[in-house]
């Protein structure tokens, strides 16, 4: 299948497209899985491998694109078990279980490696749901900071593209910028947004969750190698909210509870300039000594 090119304009649009493929079906003719073909993109690379955040939305986008999707998303938990090579990748969306108002997905991402074999690449689980009008509350109000328009925008740094993909506006916590070792709190809070702007949808917000710098950087100002292991973002607002948010900025926060042999975690807030707090997320990350 060609996707058809005239009609993508952003690059994160291009970097999530996905080819449907094959159907299949369990003996009973339950539960039908979908298969799309995707492929890294350019724009989005990371020192190895994609930038994660883009590989989340990736694996989303294929519960998205399923004919028996039922509702929007509540949960998305993503396990990365290697790093994407610059090929071509399938993953396969399926629907384990659908109740009257939820439906839990099972997700896999596999790619051919040089040697003919199939590898799995990331697995990940999924929660979609019929939201209905209820008595809501956040007990997690936006922090009181400047106006994004007020903070002066991060250099970029060509070390990575993805980087450059995203605005990103600190106003606390930002990286170190002597890498000598000196420890500081864990806390980064910073307005950020798709660069060129993008109207916000659950793809995107599912990627900008991931944005954040690693946190043992700001915890200890040494460039240690980190990678995610896993990551969760719950949902907090549904796509016409979402679409009020258009290109607008969002704010994040960011902070870690613990560093230990090798594994650090993450938990962050993301809310948009109106102040609804939208996603929060937590993940645990791989760190080498």
């Amino acid at each position: 299948m060609t996707r058809p090119k005239l009609l993508i304009t952003h690059p994160f649009d291009e970097a999530v497209a996905l080819d449907a493929l094959v159907a299949s079906a369990d003996e009973h003719g339950r539960a039908s899985a979908r298969q799309f073909e995707g492929r890294p993109h350019r724009a989005y690379a990371n020192m190895v491998g994609p930038f994660g955040g883009v590989t989340a939305a990736q694996a989303l986008a294929a519960v998205l694109a399923h004919p028996e999707r039922l509702g929007e998303p509540v949960a998305l938990t993503v396990n990365f078990a290697a790093a994407l090579a610059d090929a071509p990748f399938r993953v396969e969306a399926r629907p384990a279980r659908t109740n009257r108002s939820t439906q839990h997905w099972t997700v896999t991402m596999t790619q051919t490696g040089a040697d003919g074999v199939d590898a799995v690449m990331l697995t990940a689980s999924a929660v979609t749901a019929l939201r209905r009008d209820t008595w809501s509350a956040v007990d997690a109000p936006m922090p009181a900071v400047a106006p994004a328009t007020d903070v002066p925008r991060a250099p970029f740094t060509d070390r990575v593209a993805w980087v450059g993909r995203y605005d990103m506006r600190p106003v606390a916590g930002a990286i170190p910028q002597h890498w000598d070792g000196t420890e500081a709190d864990s806390l980064t809070r910073l307005w950020l947004r798709d660069d060129p702007p993008r109207p916000l949808d659950f793809l995107s917000l599912t990627a900008l969750a991931d944005a954040f710098f690693p946190r043992i950087w700001r915890r200890r100002a040494r460039m240690t190698p980190i990678g995610t292991v896993s990551m969760t973002v719950y949902f907090h607002a549904a796509a016409d909210e979402l679409a009020a948010t258009g290109e607008g900025y969002l704010l994040g926060q960011a902070r870690a509870q613990s560093f230990f042999n090798g594994y650090f975690d993450q938990s962050a807030e993301l809310w948009n300039e109106a102040g609804h707090l939208l996603a929060t997320t937590h993940q645990i990350v791989y760190y080498k000594e």
